[in-house]
């Protein structure tokens, strides 16, 4: 049967009847509208569909705000609802997660029983390294199954995870052990990325130099190379699996849904990247609706999410989302274009993924490889695509449905950050889309746009994004920094959550996300704070002062740009520039190298001493530069 194309009308499409026909939820405004009518019943029949040790004696207190507490004095945990549960069902034997190799000659696949197994087996292992309820345990890896393993393990005995990017280097590893004191580091001997090997452990051994909190490293065997073990201390994981206290059930920790699940680190506009907290209770809940209702998952899909799991996308659309709702998740270890950039197209048709969910930059980039590439490929299992991690453009949009949808599969793109953990604005199947548009706050929630004095703006004007209703996945604080938790999210507009984004709204209420209020520059849908980059410039022995900006790329949606005052002594030339560029990316990871290098003899700042950076993205891009008379000089 052949699947009618969506109608359009202008710049809107429309769903098709079959679309209609197959999603969970017909009517979003009946549905949305009894949601705001009282969000907190809204969440309880949510959270009624998960299985709790002990339930809930109210849904949300919301006496100390904002620190919100959501489901008080219930008893749970994630990885019994994500694992243990569907072991009494029909999904015990059903496919949890498929992986394969980035190149291709390795694949393995695991059912909801052998992820248990796996699970629990690492569960033992991390107890028999002495991790109690609480503790933190650093997980620093490629993608490969046992960062999921690892993950879901934390959870199950009650350790707190910190996830880190393996894309990350020295400077930024050695920051987030040190910050979270983890008694454990799970990491790989490397990993590989467009054909080369990644070092992990060695970066591992260098950054815990400075980080007396780790007693113990346990090392998955990924490329086989030689990497140094200290004795005592480093651990292969292979080994420790044959012994027998590794083997055998690990009971699922009891927890308090207001127990600390993982912190995660995000980069703030100032100073050290901030330590986000979740909890086991909210979070699941959050992400298992917004992941059911908004990419309507099914038991016949398989699910994609490109992200790494490193980032809040990958742990909550790769690994706890799609598992509580027992999906099948697919996991692949490489990128979108090596060897070459069908890469992602291949898998697609191979593994017959229905849902892909990736980000813009990645779009864009596959977009200049042309038409052919997908065309190559049987794309006919995909039934819905998802884009996040920033704003999409509406050409990029355009192409992802035209080309890689086949005009039939709905394009849900959804605007959420680290610090709200799950889905806050974005469309379900059944809403009709404009290219670039997020659409609508997810159900239960109210977004406001407002101007610098908190007042409403008018249609289409842009101003500061604000959320007005709590939810369960929100964080609840900045790990062992309360006061810089409301300071940086809770107190410019008192009573609301301040996202740090601008927005505009249309005429037909639909949000329009245009990007960072404050000094975060996203490349390729990584937030990166300019006070991290500008530290890491002056580290250099020849730099002064620097001052880091974004500016739109065609790919990448930002690049850093980089403006640089030079000490005494030192001339500026091109071969000092690249110095600069790969000293940043060697503190701070590959994804931070600046596309460029600008010398400056002066930066602009104002009388209290802050670079106008504004002054800086005006100049750079040869356009006025404005009001000028806050300057110093």
């Amino acid at each position: 049967m052949s699947n009618p194309k969506p109608e359009m009308e202008g710049d809107v499409y429309f769903p098709s009847h079959e679309v209609i026909s197959q999603t969970r939820i017909k009517d979003w405004d009946k549905t949305s509208k009894e949601a705001l009518k009282d969000p907190a019943k809204f969440w309880e029949n949510e959270a009624n569909e998960l299985e709790w040790f002990k339930k809930w004696d109210k849904v949300l207190d919301d006496s100390d705000k904002p620190f919100f507490k959501w489901f008080v004095g219930a008893k749970t945990n994630i990885t019994h609802n994500a694992v243990d549960r569907h072991l009494k069902t029909y999904r015990k034997n059903k496919l949890a997660l498929i992986w394969e190799s980035e190149d291709g000659k390795q694949d393995r696949t695991f059912s909801y029983y052998s992820l248990n197994r796996e699970v629990s087996r690492m569960a033992n292992i991390i107890k028999a390294m002495g991790i109690r309820k609480g503790e933190r345990v650093t997980i620093y890896m490629g993608r490969v199954p046992e960062i999921v393993f690892a993950m879901l393990a934390c959870a199950k005995i009650g350790a707190i995870h910190s996830v880190v990017f393996g894309g990350f280097s020295v400077d930024a590893l050695q920051g987030r052990i040190a910050d979270s004191e983890s008694k454990l580091v799970i990491t790989c001997d490397g990993s590989y990325q467009n054909g080369k090997l990644v070092e992990l452990k060695r970066i591992v051994d260098e950054s815990i130099k400075h980080c007396p909190s780790v007693e113990n490293i346990i090392v998955i065997k990924r490329t086989g190379h030689d990497v140094p073990m200290e004795a005592g201390r480093d651990h292969w994981y292979h080994d420790l699996c044959s012994l027998p206290i590794a083997n055998g059930k690990c009971a699922t920790e009891v927890m308090d849904a207001e127990d600390p699940l993982f912190i995660l680190y995000t980069s703030g506009s100032t100073g050290k990247p901030k330590a986000i907290l979740h909890t086991h209770g909210g979070y699941m809940v959050g992400t298992y609706s917004t992941l059911k209702y908004v990419f309507d998952v099914n038991d016949e899909d398989r699910f994609w999410c490109t992200a790494d799991p490193g980032w809040i996308t990958g742990h909550s659309y790769i690994v706890y989302g799609p598992l509580i709702n027992g999906s099948t998740v697919f996991l692949f270890e490489g990128g979108p274009s090596f060897p070459y950039p069908n890469r992602w197209w291949q898998l697609i048709e191979k593994y017959g993924i229905t849902i892909f969910y990736t980000a813009p930059t990645a779009i864009r980039g596959l977009m200049r490889f042309g038409d052919a590439w997908p065309n190559k490929h049987d794309l006919s299992s995909l039934r819905l695509l998802g884009s996040v991690g920033e704003p999409i453009n509406p050409e990029a949009w355009k192409w992802f449905f035209h080309v890689i949808g086949k005009e039939k599969c709905p394009i849900i793109d959804t605007w959420w950050q680290t610090e709200t953990g799950s889905f806050m604005i974005t469309p379900t199947p059944v809403v009709p889309l404009k290219p670039g548009s997020a659409t609508r706050p997810f159900f239960g929630q109210e977004v406001e746009i407002v101007d610098e004095d908190g007042n409403q703006v008018e249609t289409d004007a842009e101003g500061y994004l604000l959320l007005k209703n709590p939810w369960p996945a929100m964080l609840r604080t900045i790990y062992g920094d309360p006061d810089r938790y409301v300071k940086s999210y809770w107190s410019k507009f008192p009573g609301k959550y301040m996202t740090g984004d601008s927005a505009r709204r249309d005429k037909d209420g639909y949000i329009w996300i245009i990007g960072r209020v404050d000094d975060v520059i996203k490349v390729s849908g990584h937030r990166l704070g300019t006070a991290e980059i500008e530290s890491a410039l002056i580290t250099h022995p020849a730099v002064a002062e620097s001052a880091a900006i974004g500016l739109p790329h065609e790919i990448k949606g930002q690049a850093i740009y980089c403006f640089v005052q030079l000490k005494p002594g030192f001339g500026q030339s091109e071969e000092l520039a690249e110095e600069l560029r790969q000293h940043v990316a060697q503190h701070l990871g590959p994804i931070a190298r600046p596309e460029e290098i600008n010398w400056i003899d002066k930066l602009p700042k104002t009388r209290s001493g802050k670079i106008m950076r504004r002054v800086l993205k005006a100049r750079a891009q040869g356009l006025p530069e404005g009001d000028l008379t806050t300057l110093e000089d």
